[in-house]
């Protein structure tokens, strides 16, 4: 582990983090971004492709949509919490690009185009994200990235103020993945722009090796997903877990400050979680040292949500420097542990344990004994040396 933190303030950086637990190391990403994993606000599992603006002026993908979540963040406290990135998803291009073959928004839903709404994101105090697809069409069917534009729609979103681009891998073969991942990571940062990088990569090979090489995926993303896309129900969240959990020794030393695994939004907020199962996705979450991507209404959004969602202790723990990420100790009772040290107790080990049912159970405690961890657990709680907190 390096002799200081302090030395991550340099922007561009080559760093070696050294993972506890299993003493193995990686290469992080020479961008010097997402030191800890990335906060914000993300369209897609709320909007989807709403592009009805006729039908639907409130809720369609348009620049209005990005600047009323970009106001919400920076008034409603948000921002100040870390929440910073407003991520724009599929649905936001024109249907072909224009006659230099740049990429351009839609020009009714995004009259002022994205260069102006990148400015109006960041007089919020706050960074714009960008969606893309490495193939011939998105995912929704707009025109893709294909090899000969990497470097052309990479400009393109420097050149726009972009500070994130997720690129999809919809519509595309393997070969051309193993080829244009890399490039586009190299390409985002020949624009000498700061440009976060999320990779959908590993999602569309399965997620696991000999598919998927998570050295050379820290070594090219920041961020990526690795399995399905949620969906607004207890048991999408339940499946994303256990898929995380069932493969944890392959994922687990994968990430860290600069390259981190993403099990897709926060659905908080939204219609399908009970409000039991919506703080066990944020347990769940945070001691997964996910992104904390947010995919709801935040005009609206309920105060029991908003709480779950602003809760500082889960948010610092989330935000630990040392990008830990926790793991399950025992499937019995789905017991979640991980270390963490910001603003606590160094010797100090955080847990959460979820029942069938997603109520949520936390615990801050001394090291605890991993051979034994459910019969550690029930004398602790026994003794009185600790006990469930609510969130």
């Amino acid at each position: 582990m390096p002799d200081s933190w302090s030395s991550l303030k340099s922007m561009v950086m080559k760093c070696v983090v050294f993972l506890l637990l299993l003493h193995a190391f990686s290469l992080a990403l020479e961008n010097g971004l997402m030191r800890t994993p990335p906060m914000g606000w993300l369209a897609w599992e709320r909007f989807r492709c709403n592009i009805d603006c006729k039908a639907d002026p409130h809720n369609c993908i348009s620049e209005t949509l990005f600047m009323q979540m970009a106001d919400h963040l920076a008034m409603d406290g948000w921002r100040d919490l870390g929440y910073e990135y407003v991520n724009i998803d599929d649905c936001w291009m024109a249907m072909k690009r224009n006659m230099m073959g740049h990429l351009i928004p839609d020009p009714e839903r995004f009259p002022r185009g994205i260069k102006a709404l990148a400015d109006y994101v960041h007089s919020r105090g706050l960074k714009l994200g960008i969606y893309g697809d490495l193939g011939t069409h998105t995912c929704a069917g707009y025109p893709g990235t294909t090899l000969n534009c990497i470097e052309q729609d990479a400009l393109t979103f420097a050149q726009w103020g972009v500070d994130m681009l997720k690129l999809d891998g919809c519509y595309s073969s393997s070969d051309e993945q193993a080829q244009g991942y890399p490039r586009m990571s190299k390409a985002l940062n020949a624009t000498g722009h700061p440009i976060a990088y999320s990779c959908s990569w590993p999602a569309y090979r399965g997620g696991l090796p000999p598919a998927v090489n998570y050295t050379l995926l820290a070594n090219t993303c920041n961020v990526w997903r690795n399995f399905g896309d949620i969906q607004d129900s207890w048991e999408s969240v339940l499946s994303i877990v256990e898929w995380f959990s069932k493969n944890q020794d392959i994922l687990q030393p994968a990430a860290g400050p600069g390259h981190w695994n993403d099990p897709d939004m926060l659905i908080i907020g939204n219609f399908g979680l009970s409000l039991e199962e919506s703080k066990s996705q944020m347990a769940l979450w945070t001691i997964m040292a996910a992104p904390l991507f947010m995919s709801t209404d935040l005009r609206v959004i309920s105060a029991s949500a908003k709480e779950i969602l602003q809760n500082k202790l889960m948010i610092t723990i989330n935000q630990d420097p040392l990008g830990i990420q926790g793991r399950r100790i025992l499937q019995a009772q789905d017991v979640y542990t991980s270390e963490i040290i910001s603003d606590l107790k160094i010797d100090t080990n955080f847990t959460v344990v979820i029942n069938p049912s997603g109520v949520v159970m936390w615990y801050l405690y001394p090291t605890m004994n991993l051979e034994q961890p459910f019969n550690f657990i029930k004398q602790q709680v026994k003794a009185k040396k600790f006990s469930p907190f609510d969130l």
